[in-house]
């Protein structure tokens, strides 16, 4: 067996998903800094340009962090270390061309339809927004964090990945916000 199949192993990945929800800490977590992240980035367009708060934004940031990002990111990475364990070479590579090259285009289509959903909108809404932003959204994900994925890929402890990503991603909401639509997490 490899060690880092063992490692997996003394994780108990498969009670995994009884202990999140018996313990959300985590999901709340990531769920607050998407809030905040969202709150922060009206905070300095409201500044810019003189608008109102809008509270529903964090709610929705909120929710789509609680249910989804926060899950699927717990799991993704628990997961990422089961297929690439971190001790076999080329392992580095392999983590970071998954995430930028499969997750992070699906992840952004979750995203792009979940916010739909919660905004209230139809499915011709969000096929617009797919046509209008997606591929600039994806391109500049691309670019700003495929540094800040190696980093977290390969250097932060397995536990905290998630988190250490959830604080990039506050700060990269805040900075993108107004680059393709209102909170973008391009």
């Amino acid at each position: 067996i490899a060690p880092g199949w063992a490692k997996l192993n003394e994780m108990d990945l498969w009670s995994g998903p009884a202990r999140l929800l018996l313990n959300p800490g985590r999901v709340v977590e990531v769920a607050v800094l998407s809030a905040l992240g969202s709150f922060l980035a009206q905070i300095i367009e409201k500044n810019q340009k003189k608008r109102g708060l809008d509270l529903a934004g964090p709610l929705r940031f909120f929710i789509y962090g609680f249910f989804f990002t926060g899950p699927l990111s717990h799991y993704f990475y628990l997961y990422l270390e089961r297929w690439f364990p971190s001790d076999v070479p080329v392992s580095i590579a392999k983590r970071l061309l998954l995430d930028r090259l499969v997750v992070a285009p699906a992840f952004l289509v979750l995203y792009y339809f979940v916010m739909n959903l919660l905004e209230g909108k139809d499915t011709s809404a969000f096929v617009k927004r797919m046509k209008s932003s997606y591929w600039t959204s994806l391109k500049m994900n691309w670019k700003v964090w495929t540094p800040v994925q190696f980093i977290n890929l390969n250097y932060v402890p397995m536990q905290v990945r998630g988190l250490a990503f959830r604080l990039a991603a506050a700060f990269w909401i805040n900075c993108s916000f107004q680059v393709t639509f209102k909170g973008s997490p391009t």
